[in-house]
């Protein structure tokens, strides 16, 4: 069964196609990933995914459940989107265990007494993510890398058939990048009955080992899909970041770079003539 089954779908805004022709599946339980530059169209597929958009073409089906047939208000139950610089934070005053508990109950604050097996589940859900030491510190004291985690632990209680992590190591600094994927990479390495997640990034660096399809946007259309070895490759991601990349492979995770000899050619590439 596939988690996701995308069947040309587009977004179309303001006369324009900003989302076009889209066709992915990924299967349930999958490791994936949506990885292309600024303005790819990465966020707005995102949104279609959480239930939040429907397309303005093509056919999508979410966790089972056809957009057009389904309720997507109750479809929205089984998805969780975890989005660290999102517009919607919990209240900075709970604990780090608290959070966690908001997860059972679709909440911003704690507002319902949980039950015994939701505080055994939280702290069962934090140890899992790293953070049992500052299960009752507040949220306004963690680190940016454990806020993630917390809200990763949160989305998990809700025990979703889809996670979708949206740039979940924005701005964290090496260390903290790494305990978030660790944290991704764990779901898979304990767990058979681990949800479909569904990573959204510009950064190679940032797929776990356990990303098994890759869908590469550019420009609002689909530059290439499939397992990581048939997208991640040289000539198709230099392609894609308009610039000339090396692409390196080593103990299942990817990265990239530019090599310095170009570097005084992109300074220039799009300038005015004098």
């Amino acid at each position: 069964m596939n988690a996701i089954e995308l069947q040309g779908v587009g977004v179309r805004r303001g006369g324009r196609w900003i989302l076009r022709d889209v066709s992915w599946s990924v299967p349930a339980g999958a490791c994936c990933a949506i990885l292309g530059p600024n303005g790819s169209g990465k966020s707005t597929l995102t949104r279609i995914l959480a239930a939040h958009l429907f397309p303005s073409s093509g056919q999508c089906t979410v966790a089972g459940e056809k957009f057009g047939e389904a309720n997507l208000a109750e479809l929205r139950q089984s998805i969780r989107l975890v989005q660290a610089a999102g517009p919607y934070d919990v209240e900075p005053t709970l604990t780090a265990r608290e959070v966690v508990l908001t997860g059972f109950f679709g909440t911003l604050a704690l507002y319902d007494a949980p039950a015994p097996q939701m505080e055994d589940d939280a702290l069962r859900l934090l140890a899992q993510v790293g953070l049992s030491h500052v299960a009752e510190q507040s949220y306004s004291t963690l680190s940016s890398g454990e806020r993630v985690r917390s809200l990763i632990a949160r989305a998990l209680a809700s025990r979703p058939k889809l996670l979708l992590l949206d740039e979940p190591t924005a701005g964290l600094d090496l260390l903290a990048r790494e305990q978030v994927l660790a944290t991704v990479q764990g779901l898979f390495d304990r767990s058979a009955s681990a949800p479909t997640v569904v990573m959204v990034t510009h950064h190679v660096e940032e797929l776990p080992p356990a990303t098994s399809r890759v869908l590469l946007l550019d420009n609002g259309t689909p530059a290439a899909a499939g397992p990581p070895a048939d997208v991640l490759r040289e000539e198709v991601l230099s392609r894609v970041y308009r610039c000339p990349l090396q692409v390196r492979y080593s103990s299942g995770r990817w990265s990239v770079h530019v090599h310095p000899e170009a570097w005084q050619a992109l300074l220039h590439r799009g300038a005015r003539p004098a």
